[in-house]
């Protein structure tokens, strides 16, 4: 199996700059994102907390730091560290970055995720979050067009 990038791409129904604000921004990100709840702030350089399911025996919550954002064309942030840890860097964190392209009257979405092969995780470990970060992009990024859909349509 190769874990070395995850790449998806959509198009979406709505100019790059809506796009934009539904990735970046709190209210539009637990939306598309599972419920996903963060004091993110589309910054380079800001760091955020991001959790699902806090206070249920399913809680998940991890720091991310937000890497560039160029309104409205692209936005990348690092996720996926230790919170004990000082910064995110290339070897103990995954990029996200979304690239936003103009197309006809709408956006195309370029996801692309990567970091897994550099994190030092041992094979097993690799494999379950590479397994797992698939899952949710096969999920969520479908869900992100779905979202701006409802919220162009909704007067």
């Amino acid at each position: 199996m190769e874990v070395g990038s995850i790449e998806r791409e959509i198009y979406v129904d709505a100019p790059p700059e809506t796009v934009f604000e539904v990735l970046s921004t709190p209210e539009h990100i637990r939306e598309w994102w599972g419920g996903a709840e963060t004091d993110l702030t589309p910054t380079p350089g800001s760091v955020a907390e991001i959790s699902w399911g806090r206070g249920t025996a399913d809680e998940h919550i991890g720091p991310l730091t937000v890497v560039e954002a160029d309104p409205p064309r692209l936005f990348s942030f690092r996720w996926t560290y230790d919170e004990g840890a000082e910064a995110a860097t290339a070897t103990n964190s995954l990029l996200v970055t979304f690239e936003l392209v103009p197309s006809d009257a709408g956006t195309l979405l370029r996801l692309t995720e990567t970091g897994f092969r550099e994190n030092g995780w041992e094979a097993a470990v690799l494999e379950a979050a590479y397994d797992d970060h698939v899952t949710g992009w096969d999920l969520y990024v479908p869900a992100i067009a779905a979202y701006v859909a409802r919220l162009v349509a909704t007067p």
